[in-house]
């Protein structure tokens, strides 16, 4: 992808990552509006990789978060910017992207714990969820993601996509 794609796909993640700052939304008009272009990008320029791997590379970002959307521990909104990031980058790409995007997560989710002084918790919320979803298995049942009565923090989990994104994009272009 050139600077042109870049510039497009980084201002939109800006703007997603904003308002998730700052509302825990991102909002739907960002996400489509930010597919529609990246399939029109992927489709149209020299540069992309072609309308197909557009499509593709979105499947491939839903089919990733949407187990966490039904397990209800991810939001529509970070879905679907998955999606969009995926529009833009492929199928190959978004993969990569997807798997920083975890680990900035998992870091962001410690920092921002530690932050609050609510880093037990969370490991007591972990906790919880891990063998109440143990025990659902174990009886027949599907794992759900049961919430504690206290929760230790919200993640913008929008932070952690574009950051997981803008790492991996710098660690791409690093290689070459």
């Amino acid at each position: 992808m050139n600077q042109i794609g870049l510039v497009m796909l980084f201002g939109l993640l800006a703007v997603a990552c904003r308002t998730d700052l700052l509302s825990h939304r991102i909002p739907n008009p960002v996400v489509f509006a930010g597919a529609a272009l990246g399939i029109l990008w992927n489709g149209l320029s020299p540069y992309g990789h072609g309308w197909a791997a557009a499509f593709e590379g979105m499947g491939i970002g839903l089919a990733f978060l949407m187990p966490l959307y039904f397990l209800r521990a991810m939001s529509a909104g970070d879905v679907k910017l998955l999606a969009m990031v995926g529009s833009f980058l492929g199928p190959i790409d978004v993969i990569g992207a997807t798997l920083a995007t975890f680990l900035m997560g998992g870091a962001m989710a410690v920092a921002i714990t530690l932050k609050m002084g609510v880093f037990q918790q969370m490991l007591r919320n972990l906790w919880f969820i891990v063998v109440g979803s143990a025990v659902r298995l174990a009886s027949g049942s599907m794992p759900t993601i049961e919430y504690p009565v206290q929760p230790a923090a919200r993640l913008p989990y929008g932070v952690a996509i574009t950051a997981g994104t803008a790492a991996f994009v710098a660690w791409q272009r690093s290689l070459g």
